[in-house]
């Protein structure tokens, strides 16, 4: 698919910056947001209308929040081949919405080895969901473009702008390689740290 129209976000961010700005100007266009708990209060919080991804998977989180989207409903939603008929049956099938766009960036697990925090302390900083998201989004950069930090907010915003709120291939091959950037970079201090 060379232009991937946006219609749907999933956004969990513990980086906000910009956040606000970037939401808005989804939803003005009419794009569905989808959050989770810390981003979802913020986006709510900024007057946005967002959808709990909860109420998407139709389980609660768990396990103090280390369970929220490691669900099928969000990966399948993420990791579906838009171009294939195949993909598209088995989603219509089990009632799954696809996603087109992954905002998320990661715990700041960097922080908690400044802070000098114990090892179970820090262990709670390394992020199990985002890295999959973002991994996941990268993978099928032919039908989802992934924004790995706020750093390429203004940049999609250009895309969507210049191509009536739709990307190219070429913009989503390389925030594919941005984002496998940052989780081998987040590897590599957890790698780091835990030697």
């Amino acid at each position: 698919m060379e232009l991937l129209p946006i219609r749907r976000a999933i956004m969990s961010v513990t980086d906000k910056s910009g956040l606000a700005e970037f939401a808005a100007f989804l939803s003005e266009k009419g794009v569905e947001l989808i959050s989770t708990g810390g981003t979802q209060k913020f986006l709510e919080k900024a007057g946005l209308p967002v959808t709990a991804v909860s109420d998407v998977t139709g389980f609660p989180e768990i396990l103090g929040g280390r369970v929220k989207t490691l669900h099928p409903k969000i990966h399948a939603g993420i990791l579906a081949d838009k171009d294939s008929p195949e993909h598209t049956e088995t989603l219509a099938a089990k009632g799954i919405k696809p996603f087109d766009l992954v905002c998320v960036n990661l715990y700041d697990f960097a922080g908690a080895v400044e802070r000098k925090l114990s090892i179970p302390q820090a262990v709670e900083e390394i992020d199990i969901g985002g890295p999959c998201m973002i991994r996941a989004a990268a993978k099928n950069f032919h039908s989802v473009l992934v924004l790995p930090s706020p750093q390429w907010y203004e940049a999609a915003m250009d895309e969507l702008k210049a191509h009536d709120m739709r990307v190219t291939l070429p913009f989503r091959q390389a925030m594919a390689s941005r984002a496998f950037e940052a989780t081998s970079r987040y590897d590599a201090l957890i790698t780091s740290y835990l030697r």
